[in-house]
């Protein structure tokens, strides 16, 4: 029992959402009981209006970086109080200052998710303020400073605990990445399964969607060690956060790679068990990197009982048989049929001997490889200020979705603004935040985000409600809105619903306290559906960003990084295997399009059917590029192995296939710039038709060399998708007839 509350405990210090929660409590905690000593029990509401904008703003990273982040943050708080200030009492140049500031910080998003999060917290500082400031300067200059103070406070606690507890936020992280990787090696298992009638395709679609959040949770868990990496040797925890890692991108390239059709595997041994005993292993290894996850967050040493290597022990004996009786064919006719699906199997055989090793070493942290490795890592934030101008000046295009995103919720807050001022409503400031909170770059993702609103308003009016009539004493309701500030700020990335329950109970207790509770639930309702209607009817009217217009610019970037990794790929077969920072990234490029691809397919399926485009198209396009970039992986987990040699035919095979990859990626921009020459209607159809007659006929790829060797078998697999994958390109960017894309 005592090992089971501290293996609990152990998940829980390391759980974001905890330790997020944990923050706030502490910082909401201190903030009251420093009201009820000192009897500032009226000022109090404008102090913890501070500390939540300010946690807002909050993002992992180091004590260094927290500390400059809190420091930007709070210049963009005292200007956005001093505009409040100056503004108040004219109304109308109130709106248009907020509309301009979220014009000006929404594109900062640009930069990446620290100023995001700022740009953000801003916004909504801005609104607390004027909130506060009851149309008055002098509300403003009372309510300005305790802000202020309580935002400063908050970056306080947060610098603190980042410089007491750095650990915690790198294992959630890599806890998670493994978690995911996990589910992946189970799905990817299922596809070796040989039964016939099987749907392969929709279990590609379903790996190929997964493969987003692999990526989503690579790339957060390289920003968490990123942010933590100084100039000198890093500390020794640090380093086996950055084996395991590195141990994971591994794992990911090999378990991504595919080395044959697995139909045709299924056909070839369908009368053997091999194909189950592979599938064991990948199955084994899944449950291999749930343990490893499990014990980076309870800090523990992974449970395993060796099953893993009885079960390659077992399947290179069952390989083994197979090469017996393909000996027995030597001379017949089914010697030749044989041949490349064995080949094939050994290949797989050495991937999954080879991806237990990779767990091995994880298991173990390995310190040899530790110090072998390359733990260089591309740092992605702004440099200086010019590179920071340059990024934000490359969104000021009518197709930026950053720029787009700003013009509707600057256009939604004017009418928002509008609206409280027709209402004269005294809590219409709520109508402001419901929409900088629902409000996102994507129509679905805004659908979904005002939903999860309204819902969790209603549920917390009625807890806040609840609170009040069963606990009228003022210390226990003081205590309660501490509890909900820490369940808004532990669940707001998670659980939104819960979240936004808990804020609005937080709020209404705040008022209650405040003897300002009267008329605050309806008040609050209407406000929040009143935001949630205006930012619906602005992410369908207003520049939206419908995926399918999309589609053909995030196409060619599939096909363009994908030609940079066989590239790389290729050059580690001349040079010899070495996992550097130009090879990794260049694989990361690859896999992070191909994530933006599934996750933008998985967008369009909620949006409206009428501006969907070709689902099925896309679908097919997604399924394809996925399946390349499997055997473009094979050849990259194959890299210093075996069989791993390169003649010149096979040279001239990968040069006909990067020059066809840049060729088709090319036309693709080119069809993504005629039909995207007239935003918000149907594409210019002699345009497009002109750059798709550029296309070619679909037998213009590379010709299908004899696999003479593992390169030239993974080569020829790809040039047997390329035309596939070239007919749906053409199919991508034809526009529908009789329907606007």
């Amino acid at each position: 029992m005592d090992e089971s509350w501290k293996s609990s405990w152990q998940r829980a210090r390391n759980h974001e959402g905890v330790t997020r929660g944990a923050r706030a409590f502490c910082a909401l905690a201190a903030v009251l009981a420093w009201g009820w000593w000192a009897g500032w029990q009226a000022e109090l509401m404008p102090v913890l209006l501070g500390v939540i904008a300010s946690a807002l703003t909050e993002t992992d990273d180091s004590w260094r970086g927290r500390l400059r982040a809190q420091l930007l943050a709070l210049g963009c708080f005292g200007l956005m109080a001093l505009a409040v200030w100056a503004t108040v009492a004219w109304p109308w140049a109130l709106m248009g200052v907020l509309a301009l500031s979220a014009l000006a910080f929404t594109v900062l998003g640009a930069l990446g998710e620290r100023y995001r999060a700022i740009a953000f917290g801003s916004l909504v500082l801005f609104i607390y303020a004027a909130l506060a400031a009851h149309t008055s300067r002098a509300g403003a200059a009372q309510a300005t400073p305790l802000m202020l103070a309580g935002a400063a406070w908050y970056g306080l606690v947060s610098v603190a605990w980042a410089g007491a507890m750095p650990r915690a936020p790198v294992r959630f992280r890599l806890a998670r990445l493994y978690a995911v990787l996990g589910e992946y090696l189970r799905l990817k298992a299922l596809l070796l399964e040989p039964v016939r009638d099987v749907d392969l395709e929709r279990r590609r679609m379903a790996l190929a969607l997964h493969n987003g959040r692999v990526v989503d949770a690579l790339n957060a868990a390289k920003e968490s060690l990123m942010s933590r990496m100084g100039r000198g040797q890093p500390p020794a925890w640090l380093q086996t956060a950055m084996h395991q890692y590195l141990a994971a991108q591994d794992v990911h390239e090999r378990v991504s790679s595919s080395h044959e059709h697995y139909d045709l595997l299924a056909t070839a041994f369908f009368h053997s068990d091999v194909l189950y005993r592979c599938q064991r292993v990948l199955t084994l290894l899944g449950e291999q990197s749930l343990k490893l996850s499990l014990a980076i967050q309870q800090q523990s040493l992974p449970q395993h009982g060796g099953m893993t290597s009885r079960a390659i022990e077992d399947l290179q004996a069952a390989i083994a048989h197979q090469d017996g009786i393909a000996a027995d064919l030597v001379g017949t006719q089914g010697a030749a049929s044989m041949a490349r699906p064995l080949r094939s199997l050994h290949a797989l055989g050495h991937n999954l001997a080879a991806m237990a090793g990779v767990f091995a070493g994880a298991l173990a942290g390995d310190a040899a490889a530790q110090g072998a490795a390359d733990h260089a890592l591309l740092d992605r934030e702004p440099r200086s200020l010019r590179d920071a101008w340059g990024r934000v000046r490359a969104q000021l295009h009518a197709q930026s979705p950053w720029l787009r995103h700003s013009v509707r919720l600057a256009l939604s807050l004017l009418a928002g603004f509008a609206l409280m001022q027709a209402t004269s409503d005294p809590h219409g400031y709520w109508i402001l935040l419901t929409i900088v909170f629902v409000s996102q770059p994507q129509y679905a993702a805004t659908q979904t985000r005002l939903l999860q609103r309204a819902k969790g308003t209603a549920i917390g009016l009625a807890m806040g409600w609840a609170a009040i009539q069963l606990f009228p004493g003022a210390l226990v309701q003081a205590a309660l809105l501490v509890f909900a500030g820490a369940v808004f700020f532990g669940a707001r990335h998670t659980r939104y619903v819960l979240a936004t329950a808990a804020v609005t109970t937080l709020l209404l207790l705040g008022f209650h306290q405040m003897g300002m509770a009267q008329g605050v639930i309806l008040a609050r309702l209407l406000d929040t559906a009143a935001g949630c209607l205006i930012a619906a009817a602005a992410s369908w009217l207003v520049l939206p960003h419908w995926q399918s217009r999309q589609w053909p610019r995030l196409a060619a970037q599939v096909l363009q990084t994908q030609a940079l990794y066989l590239r790389a790929i290729l050059a580690q077969y001349h040079s010899g295997k070495r996992d550097h920072l130009e090879y990794r990234l260049a694989r990361r490029n690859a896999h992070n399009a191909d994530a933006a691809l599934s996750n933008s397919y998985s967008a369009m399926l909620k949006e409206p059917r009428s501006v969907r485009g070709n689902v099925e198209v896309v679908a097919n396009f997604l399924r394809l590029s996925h399946t390349q970039l499997n055997y473009l992986s094979a050849l990259g987990a194959q890299r210093g192995g075996a069989g791993a040699d390169m003649d010149a035919a096979d040279e001239e095979m990968a040069s006909a296939l990067l020059l066809s990859l840049q060729h088709l990626a090319e036309k693709l921009e080119q069809a993504q710039q005629a039909s995207g020459a007239r935003t918000g209607k149907a594409p210019a159809a002699p345009a497009v038709a002109q750059v798709l007659q550029e296309f070619g006929p679909t037998g213009s790829a590379p010709p299908h060399a004899p696999a003479r060797s593992l390169m030239a078998a993974q080569l020829a697999l790809v040039g047997k998708v390329f035309p596939q994958l070239q007919e749906q390109a053409r199919q991508l960017v034809e526009p529908p007839h009789g329907r606007a894309v």
